[in-house]
């Protein structure tokens, strides 16, 4: 084969024991050695990335193996900006799950994010997606706020589940539940969660942009960015910034 040909065969390899990598071994073509290593090397890359999402499935392989059937990860975006709803995500994941590059949505492109939205709501037993206004916020600090969501999306999901992975926290639920720090990291549930809810609130602020556009939402999620900061001394608050939060209470003062 020639090389051409062999770069789009050996695109298609997904194990170290194909025919066709032995087949090559020898070749003396210096273009088929490097298309070898970089298939050896992309092969390493997809055992290591499924070791580590098996890792992510370490708490709800413990719990699927007690009889718990539906184990819930729950997570919550947006507790640091200076305007809009925090947005909570709730997920049960069936046990067959298998998008490898489900992880902690910080650790995620726009793109790769965006791009498993479809396939986790497809592939999920059930999903919710919460906001809880700035108003609420305000009303009963963003710590609470959080919890609320929380709650609400749990007790929204259908089926209701077994079990609780949280993210830092402990919900007001009357579920069992397991607390896990940094939880998107260390749970697919979580994770799966977490993404949902970025993507619901990125696209949220992108809408209050074409509403507010002197704040630069679409870009800074409505963290306190210089930009923003200098919007807000020079336009004042918006209806959708948290007013209990420091640089917009202070702004009159």
């Amino acid at each position: 084969m020639k090389i051409s040909e062999l770069k789009v065969a050996f695109a298609q390899v997904q194990s170290d024991g194909d025919p066709l990598l032995a087949t090559y071994q020898d070749d003396p073509r210096k273009g088929v050695q490097r298309l070898l290593q970089q298939t050896h090397r992309r092969l390493e890359r997809q055992r290591l990335a499924v070791a580590a999402f098996q890792q992510r499935l370490h708490y709800e392989k413990e719990l699927w193996h007690h009889g718990i059937e539906y184990v819930a990860g729950v997570d919550e975006v947006g507790r640091g900006p200076l305007a809009g709803p925090v947005v909570v995500g709730a997920v049960i994941l069936p046990h067959d799950f298998s998008l490898v590059n489900v992880n902690d949505s910080k650790q995620l492109s726009d793109h790769e994010r965006r791009s498993l939205v479809p396939l986790i709501k497809q592939a999920a037993v059930a999903y919710q997606i919460v906001r809880i206004s700035p108003q609420i916020i305000d009303q009963v600090n963003i710590y609470e706020a959080s919890r609320l969501g929380m709650k609400q999306a749990v007790e929204q999901l259908n089926p209701l589940p077994n079990h609780l992975l949280v993210d830092a926290m402990v919900i007001d639920a009357d579920f069992p539940q397991t607390k896990l720090i940094k939880g998107d990291a260390k749970s697919a549930s979580i994770a799966a969660a977490s993404i949902l809810a970025k993507v619901a609130r990125d696209d949220l602020m992108i809408e209050y942009a074409k509403q507010y556009p002197e704040y630069g939402f679409d870009h800074n999620d409505g963290y306190g960015t210089a930009s923003h900061l200098q919007a807000l001394r020079q336009f004042g608050a918006t209806p959708i910034h948290r007013k209990s939060f420091a640089p917009v209470r202070d702004l009159g003062q």
